[in-house]
């Protein structure tokens, strides 16, 4: 079990490691670290080398069992920043529970195995294993992030002459793939839907989703990067977790009931991730939009800066985790949302 406290800080550029100056005048050292989750500037997709830079410079200086999970696309608003989970054993006087939080890795998956069922199974086991890592039920988690990878162009010829159909004809078109195998791997975890179901979903079926589920996907990895966020009376800290999800990019009645029941439990936000995409049929609440339809910028780009801008103005500031490409990630058109809050000392139970 590892009770977790959380650094949010903004980044200069992909390879900024101040986080670890802010963690260690806090009296913590890089060995305490579970995980780095974070936002870079780069285009968020295929070639988005500005998440392999931020991988390169901070896992040489992670503890082997912490997992790091870069989002490319800070459009907008949005802000440069990692979010950072740190080991924090402290018991924090007056608090009966609090944030824990385990990372683990799926085994390296082979050009044939992205997108499809086998990266489902990967998932799922290795959520399964955090979960009892921490203790914690399925309905104890409130936040699964993945970082998982992608087919590259290379891949795909290969597995096609190799007599294999991969699951997508493009790269950019693998992102997705691979995001959706992992969020329905993280469904079957958690008891949202079960494995029959998730391979259907595969096939097409779209209402199949993961309320608590967010995945990235970069070329910059084999394995799959997993980072279960959950609460439990085994951890003693002010950190907590609430979750949900938006029906559409302008769902900003889902997000104001999330943030006015953490002000009623006395709370303060410290973080909101949430995924976004756009709607894939082309419209929102009957008016047609263009993000599917402009050649110029990719869909996720312009859904990233479309929730960022709703979800910064709520928060107060821009350094919000917003994650494009929502497959199976909260219902189409919209997506999963988490807000990690922080109590004050003289709440208990709360």
């Amino acid at each position: 079990m590892s009770a977790v406290t959380l650094f949010t800080v903004p980044t200069a550029g992909p390879d900024d490691l101040g986080a670890l100056e802010t963690m260690r005048a806090n009296g913590f050292r890089s060995e305490d670290v579970v995980a780095v989750i974070g936002k870079t500037e780069g285009n968020g997709c295929v070639n988005d080398f500005s998440r392999t830079l931020s991988a390169a410079v901070w896992e040489p200086r992670l503890p082997g069992a912490a997992v790091t999970v870069f989002s490319g696309g800070t459009e907008g608003v949005l802000s440069p920043h990692v979010n950072v989970l740190v080991r924090d054993d402290r018991a924090h006087e007056g608090f009966d529970r609090g944030l824990v939080a385990a990372a683990g890795r799926t085994r390296v998956l082979v050009p044939a195995e992205i997108g499809g069922l086998a990266q489902v199974d990967a998932v799922a086991d290795t959520v399964g294993k955090l979960l009892a890592e921490l203790g914690a039920g399925p309905g104890e988690a409130h936040l699964v992030l993945v970082k998982c990878p992608l087919l590259t162009s290379e891949t795909i010829a290969a597995l096609r002459a190799a007599g294999h159909v991969p699951a997508a004809g493009d790269p950019y078109e693998s992102m997705g793939k691979s995001r959706g195998a992992s969020a329905l791997g993280i469904a079957v975890a958690l008891g949202e839907c079960d494995r029959h179901t998730a391979e259907q979903a595969l096939a097409g079926l779209a209402q199949v989703s993961s309320a608590r589920a967010s995945a990235s996907a970069g070329a910059e990895l084999d394995d799959c990067h997993v980072l279960v966020v959950a609460e439990s009376t085994t951890a003693s800290n002010p950190l907590r977790a609430i979750h949900g999800q938006m029906t559409d990019a302008l769902d900003l009645a889902s997000v104001r009931a999330l943030l006015d029941e953490v002000a009623a439990r006395g709370g303060t936000v410290r973080q909101i991730f949430a995924k976004a995409e756009a709607d894939p049929t082309g419209a929102i609440r009957g008016l047609r939009h263009t993000m599917l339809t402009d050649s110029d910028i990719n869909a996720t780009r312009h859904a990233r800066a479309a929730v960022g801008g709703l979800l910064a103005a709520l928060k107060g500031d821009g350094a919000v985790y917003v994650s494009g490409g929502a497959e199976h990630q909260g219902p189409p058109g919209g997506g999963s949302l988490t807000v990690i809050y922080e109590l004050p000392t003289r709440s208990r139970t709360a």
